[in-house]
């Protein structure tokens, strides 16, 4: 029997009105989680529109495996458009990846940040710009292929981790805000892994149905963070010293920028008891600063450009008692949030972590549920 959309059903994206009267744009990078989200959704009967960012030159980029973005992809995302019958453009963002992304990225790593940029990316491109794009295309809603889960709470959409703690994507996306969140939709985040998406990519004959997962960030061929850093700021490699944390020169180096916090290999210094590890990076002096493991435990994480996502405001309360995420390989850990503000805080770790660096985030999670409540960067405080 045929709904009828006049008494208040909702389709799969939770609106009140038949799928083929409801359009959504699909962020489409060629690969095979957005496929499968284009295709599952024109199958289901939506007006669906494929779009796809071009975001950096792609001619020395067309032979580079692992990274998303590339001219291959584009080609892919155009092809599985032209299989299910809906339409795609590709948008030049070049210029504005680069303002946004690329050289934030450059400064934050020179000033020896360890930075992410995918999250910097998401939120300043695709959930911004290329979401404006969506809405200008009248569309009622934007559905990407990330990890990641949309719930109506009792008073507004929640962001909540994805079902595959493998593939959850929630430290990326912690800075999408309520009114981004409100117009999103990741239709891939219930899946309990990613076999069920390639099974549906298989289902709907893809011709990316066995194409590799992307593996490094899309501007920084095999994760030579350094290799990039020198061709955008050709100065940046200066030579210094190594330095014990009474400031013993111990070594020299051929540039901070080929080191981060935590770093044990490659340091070139060898005959000791203890294992070195890099500490700290002093830009201004040229310094890497070593010491033992223990140097780098830490309770007290200064955070800032916090994005909160929680009922109440954020600086409604002295305390917040969550778990926080402060690298995107550890899993969430008992802490106490401090409000400096309504977008800074101070985060105490009930236990200490080493390797906490700058220019990562520090994303919170509710204690006992799956909930997002935001996040923010991870700084060296005043």
């Amino acid at each position: 029997m045929a709904l009828d959309w006049t008494d208040g059903q909702l389709n799969s994206l939770g609106f009140a009105k038949p799928p083929a009267d409801t359009r959504v744009v699909v962020a489409m990078s060629g690969g095979v989680d957005s496929s499968v989200v284009a295709a599952m959704l024109a199958e289901e009967g939506y007006d669906v529109v494929g779009v796809t960012l071009q975001l950096y030159d792609h001619g020395a980029a067309l032979a580079k495996k692992g990274a998303c973005c590339a001219g291959r992809d584009i080609h892919d995302a155009r092809r599985v458009a032209e299989e299910m019958g809906f339409p795609h453009y590709v948008l030049d963002y070049e210029n504005v990846f680069k303002d946004a992304v690329i050289d934030e990225f450059a400064d934050s790593y020179l000033a020896g940040a360890t930075p992410v940029p995918c999250i910097r990316c998401n939120e300043r491109v695709k959930f911004k710009d290329l979401l404006e794009t969506a809405k200008d295309l009248d569309a009622d809603c934007m559905a990407t292929g990330h990890y990641i889960q949309r719930k109506m709470g009792d008073s507004k959409a929640e962001l909540h981790s994805a079902a595959d703690a493998n593939r959850d994507q929630s430290y990326f996306l912690f800075s999408t805000t309520p009114a981004q969140l409100d117009y999103l939709r990741f239709p891939l985040g219930h899946l309990p892994s990613k076999a069920e998406t390639r099974a549906l990519a298989a289902k709907y004959g893809l011709s990316v149905a066995d194409k590799p997962d992307s593996q490094d960030i899309c501007f920084v061929p095999n994760g030579n963070y350094a290799s990039v850093i020198e061709k955008l700021r050709p100065d940046a490699a200066d030579p210094g010293d190594i330095v014990d944390m009474d400031g013993n020169v111990l070594a020299q180096h051929a540039g901070v920028i080929h080191y981060t916090i935590g770093q044990r290999r490659g340091l070139g210094i060898g005959g000791l008891e203890t294992p070195l590890y890099v500490v700290k990076l002093d830009v201004d002096k040229k310094h890497v600063i070593v010491g033992p493991k223990e140097a780098l435990a830490t309770r007290t994480v200064p955070v800032r450009e916090i994005n909160w996502l929680g009922d109440a405001p954020f600086d409604s309360q002295d305390e917040w008692h969550v778990n926080v995420r402060v690298r995107s390989t550890k899993p969430p850990m008992p802490a106490v949030i401090r409000p400096l503000s309504a977008t800074e805080a101070t985060v105490e770790l009930l236990t200490p972590e080493e390797g906490v660096s700058p220019g990562q985030a520090c994303v919170f999670y509710e204690d006992g549920t799956t909930r997002i409540l935001g996040g923010g960067w991870i700084w060296r405080g005043a």
